[in-house]
């Protein structure tokens, strides 16, 4: 991963992630609205919804040693972990996301079988064959080298492990290429987002073809979590969210101005939130 984009993750999460915490709380990915979108509930509840949904939807029934690829500060990781009876290992870029999670651990008494390590999920520490469940929520898009990460995740995965990730993507290209304001929209969000680029998940799924991933599964959930984007909207515009952001910093005030441009994104069918599992 590059230098300056290493930095302008890292910078961006060490500055929103306690914010974040403090006004929605520690999952820090969509929430699950029902398959069409219009189920009414509380936007925490969304968020463990969608936790949820993906596991029946990748018939996870068990894990023994789970792998966080882009923890934030631990909402997945140690969701899973007490679910399963687990082991559970988070990475990030982040050392305020890696040391908040290691916190939240400590306050769940999930300590024993946590752990939460700022590394490069293009280049992870870990052996090979090591996990037997590999989640990747909302992590991919941040990712300069897909076909690299993917290589990654595969190679940390055991013989018959699973991998789940979840990824923001733009539409398919197979009909019609990206419009140039097409191009443009997807500019502006990966500037506020600090992302190199995003892509379909038909390309996603060529790719786990590529690395030998069996049983492919793919599904394009974007209508079940694009409610997500307005409950986001309405509450970063609190007193408590405005000072909060006050004191957060530039990028972060950036980020919450353009969170119309995911919504927007959705709206026009250019954003897709795109899922892939696939066994070892």
């Amino acid at each position: 991963m590059s230098t300056t984009l290493y930095q302008q993750i890292q910078q961006f999460y060490d500055a929103s992630s306690g914010l974040w915490e403090e006004i929605w709380g520690e999952h820090m990915h969509h929430g699950y609205y029902g398959p069409d979108g219009t189920e009414k509930k509380d936007r925490r509840q969304a968020q463990i919804d969608l936790i949820e949904e993906l596991l029946h939807w990748a018939e996870v029934k068990t894990a023994e040693n789970i792998l966080d690829v882009g923890c934030g500060i631990g909402g997945s990781s140690l969701y899973l972990a007490e679910k399963f009876d687990a082991k559970a290992t988070g990475i990030t870029l982040s050392p305020v996301q890696a040391n908040r999670a290691t916190e939240r651990a400590q306050k769940l008494n999930l300590s024993d079988r946590s752990q939460f390590l700022v590394a490069d999920a293009q280049a992870m520490p870990f052996a090979d064959n090591s996990f037997d469940l590999v989640w990747s929520l909302e992590s991919g898009e941040h990712m300069p080298n897909k076909i690299k990460f993917m290589q990654e995740c595969y190679r940390v995965l055991k013989p018959g492990g699973k991998l789940i990730m979840v990824t923001w993507c733009h539409r398919p290209i197979d009909h019609a290429p990206l419009t140039d304001d097409e191009r443009k929209h997807l500019q502006d969000i990966y500037r506020v987002y600090c992302l190199p680029y995003v892509i379909s998940l038909p390309e996603y799924a060529a790719i786990a073809n590529q690395i030998s991933l069996q049983n492919i599964r793919t599904a394009d959930w974007s209508q079940a979590v694009a409610p997500f984007w307005d409950f986001v909207i309405d509450s970063a515009f609190t007193p408590k969210a405005i000072w909060g952001l006050l004191t957060a910093g530039w990028t972060t005030i950036v980020g919450a101005l353009s969170l119309g441009l995911m919504s927007r994104g959705y709206q026009r069918g250019l954003i897709r939130f795109g899922l892939l599992c696939g066994d070892k």
